[in-house]
C-alpha cells in the first residue's frame, strides 16, 4: 500500500530504539525509551493552509528529529509509520 499525505502532512517511520546500553547491558523492549528520530516515508504538496503558502521543507529519505507526542500511529503493511504535520518536525538530521 502507498501512502499519499494531504497537505502539509508527513508520513515517517521511527528509527529502531537502541537494544543495548553503552555498557553492554541488553534492554528489553518494554524498557526501551521510544525514539524522537525517524525517516520521512512521504511528504504532502503544501499549498494554502489557512490564508498562509505552506512550502515544504522535507523530503523523501530525510532523517528528522520530530515532537515527542505529535501525529498519529498507524500500522501499515505490518509497518508502524506516524502520519504529522510538517510543523511539529523540529529539525533535519545531516
Amino acid at each position: 500500500m502507498k501512502l499519499r499525505p494531504l497537505f502539509d502532512k508527513v508520513v515517517i517511520e521511527a528509527v529502531s530504539a537502541e537494544e543495548k546500553t553503552k555498557g553492554g547491558i541488553f534492554l528489553p523492549a518494554a524498557a526501551q525509551e521510544k525514539q524522537q528520530m525517524a525517516t520521512v516515508i512521504a511528504v504532502g504538496p503544501g499549498g494554502v493552509i489557512d490564508g498562509k503558502e505552506i512550502v515544504m521543507q522535507v523530503a523523501v529519505g530525510d532523517k528528522v528529529l520530530y515532537s515527542k507526542y505529535a501525529g498519529s500511529e498507524f500500522k501499515v503493511d505490518g509497518k508502524e509509520v506516524i502520519i504529522i504535520r510538517q510543523s511539529d518536525i523540529l529539525a533535519i538530521v545531516e
